[in-house]
């Protein structure tokens, strides 16, 4: 029997549980959606009995099934919710949605006794959304709001170490869940904040992500991991695939620029800016910001094609034309058309920009690419310090693809090698990486595309 890994990638909408042989190549998937169910206030939350119930079983179907012979399990989650746990272990609250808004004092409170909201997000790395997002947040409404539930709480756990603690009966914490917008780790300390332990909150101490625990699953011993937050472990293959230093440019609806070779502490500054920091499975700052560029992609795309009566995906036909990225840098210089006052300006230049100032529908979505280009330019020499030991810029998700994209980031970056790579199911993949080798599997790892 083929040797597996089994990882559970447990997204917001969509569930799935996928096996990977031990040179980690994908040998089976199956997806799962369950309806949402709602918590005391009526908001919509992730049903977890359903979750958990479905996870034993499916480990128990593989493990009975005897076509794969399951060696180890791991989760590969979202992190921004907490799990509490009465002295028995059971569960005291739903996971709630992490974005359940709380009321803004209990945030202000706790800005003005750490320095000011300014320097407590940076110290943190955190910005302030107002939600159960600041996964930290949660345990201080716990205790405004529910204080006779919060009084019972004996052990609090992140959403991937709870997925883990169904199956290994451990109560742990690693760092890409704590370390990931939570307002609960000191990056000038690279320690709990202060906070924590001033309001007499008992945390478990972080361990590394191969970390494993043996639990018995259908009557067979196997190695649970302890869970990992998805935005962390989709870092995880070129953290190992790569011999170089590198950024990782994920593009989607949200581009997400990571840099796990900065180490300079984050400025309040780049925090206005989109740019945060979280935690690497080895306890490692990464420097990370963010651009919405996938969906000012999708709303200019519409326009355009309204304008001049194209299809809706006809800017996948719109090829580099380096003489037409001459001619228009003549003509508009540094002047962003589509983003006249840089990206917040994104709604007011869907009102303003005349189209009828380009004469073809090529014209007018190579300009928009050279105008989203230079807010991704500008989005990742924020996490670029003054040092730069990095000499390879990955470009993944759907603007690896885009020609105009890929070749203006060439032009920009001289110094710096840009490869287009996509990893399926990267989440998942790094779920199992960080424990294939404890395991004993040995992974290939694959950054290019063909």
């Amino acid at each position: 029997m083929k040797k597996v890994i089994a990882v559970f990638d447990i997204g917001k909408t969509n569930k799935k549980v996928l096996l990977f042989d031990q040179s980690l190549k994908l040998v089976f998937q199956h997806e799962q959606k369950f309806p949402v169910i709602t918590d005391e206030d009526g908001f919509e939350c992730d049903d977890i009995d359903r979750i958990t119930d479905w996870i034993k079983a499916e480990l128990t179907r593989i493990v009975e099934a005897g076509e794969y012979d399951l060696s180890a399990v791991n989760f590969s989650t979202y992190g921004a919710s907490l799990m509490f746990l009465d002295e028995q272990g059971k569960r005291l609250t739903p996971v709630y949605n992490y974005l359940k808004e709380v009321p803004a004092s209990i945030s202000e409170n706790l800005f003005e006794n750490y320095g000011g909201k300014d320097e407590f997000c940076r110290c943190t790395a955190s910005p302030a959304l107002g939600l159960l997002l600041n996964s930290g947040i949660q345990m201080l409404w716990m205790k405004q709001e529910k204080p006779e539930l919060f009084a019972k709480a004996a052990s609090i756990l992140h959403f991937p170490q709870y997925l883990a603690y169904t199956l290994n009966g451990k109560v742990v914490s690693e760092p890409t869940s704590i370390g990931c917008h939570t307002f609960m780790w000191d990056y000038d300390q690279m320690a709990y904040h202060p906070w924590i332990a001033d309001q007499k909150i008992e945390l478990p101490q972080p361990v590394t992500n191969d970390v494993v625990f043996e639990s018995e699953i259908g009557g067979k011993n196997v190695l649970v991991g302890t869970g990992i937050h998805d935005s962390s472990s989709s870092l995880v293959p070129y953290l190992k695939g790569s011999e170089e230093p590198f950024i990782l440019v994920s593009t989607g609806t949200w581009c997400i620029t990571m840099n796990p070779f900065n180490s300079e502490p984050l400025t309040a500054s780049q925090l206005e800016q989109d740019c945060l920091c979280f935690l690497s499975p080895d306890k490692q700052q990464v420097k990370s910001s963010r651009l919405f560029m996938g969906h000012f992609h999708e709303v200019w795309a519409e326009k355009l094609a309204d304008h001049f009566k194209t299809e809706a995906a006809y800017f996948k036909y719109v090829k580099c034309d380096e003489s037409l990225l001459a001619r228009q840098k003549e003509s508009f210089g540094s002047k962003s058309v589509f983003f006249p006052a840089g990206k917040e300006s994104f709604e007011a230049g869907l009102k303003s920009v005349d189209l009828s100032i380009f004469a073809s529908y090529k014209e007018a979505y190579t300009k928009l690419m050279i105008d989203l280009t230079d807010l991704c330019i500008t989005s990742i020499n924020l996490v670029i310090p003054q040092n730069d030991s990095t000499s390879n810029l990955y470009i993944s998700g759907g603007f690896a693809r885009n020609p105009i994209y890929i070749h203006l980031l060439k032009e920009y970056f001289t110094q710096k090698e840009i490869i287009t790579s996509e990893i399926d199911n990267a989440s998942a993949l790094g779920a199992a990486l960080v424990v294939a080798d404890v395991v004993g599997f040995k992974p290939e790892i694959k950054l290019t595309l063909d």
